[in-house]
């Protein structure tokens, strides 16, 4: 192995340990934000390091065909060491701005849909409840108004209505309106009483 692929490994390395520090840190930030419950955390943990190890992993075959060595490790304790020491707060604050935006966005479509969607919906739901209501109470009180002019028209109605009950229970007017008489006529009373 050349001094040249050496020298690409140790690189490719220490950046990769500064990525694997750079992934802890917004996994860090990450669960300290969201709080997972505790049964989680194991699992979590696990996909960190099988994501860091699978990237490694791909950055030593591309590097040296994934021949490992010692400065293989030390090259990934040196890329976290510089990453911790130098990158690692402006990381956090970077994902913790992130988180910031984020909630931010959530909270304005949030209001957008609320005051865009379900407010107005919710006021013409009590518009046109009231004007339901508004409506029904016209509608009964006008009818009530109705009920009370219509009253005269029904007691005219009745006073007109008696004498013609007296004639259509006794069909005599039926004979002489008719000009029938005999059979046709006790026939046609007993269909009336029948009837009647």
């Amino acid at each position: 192995m050349s001094l040249q692929i050496q020298f690409l490994t140790l690189s490719v390395m220490a950046g990769s340990g500064a990525f694997m520090g750079a992934l802890f840190d917004v996994y860090r930030v990450l669960s300290g934000q969201l709080r997972p419950p505790r049964w989680l955390v194991p699992l979590l943990d696990i996909g960190y390091w099988m994501v860091a190890t699978l990237f490694v992993f791909r950055a030593l075959l591309y590097s040296n065909d994934g021949q490992v060595r010692v400065y293989v490790f030390l090259g990934l304790l040196l890329g976290v060491w510089l990453y911790f020491r130098l990158a690692s707060r402006l990381t956090i604050r970077l994902v913790q701005l992130c988180i910031r935006l984020v909630l931010a966005l959530i909270r304005f479509l949030g209001r957008t849909v609320e005051y865009v969607i379900i407010k107005p919906v919710l006021l013409l739901y009590r518009l046109l409840i009231i004007l339901f209501g508004f409506l029904w109470a016209l509608t009964i009180f006008i009818g009530k108004i109705m009920l009370q002019l219509m009253y005269p028209f029904l007691l005219l109605g009745r006073l007109i209505m008696k004498p013609l009950r007296k004639r259509l229970r006794n069909p005599d007017w039926w004979n002489r309106f008719t000009g029938l008489s005999g059979k046709w006529v006790q026939a046609i009373k007993r269909l009336f009483r029948r009837n009647g």
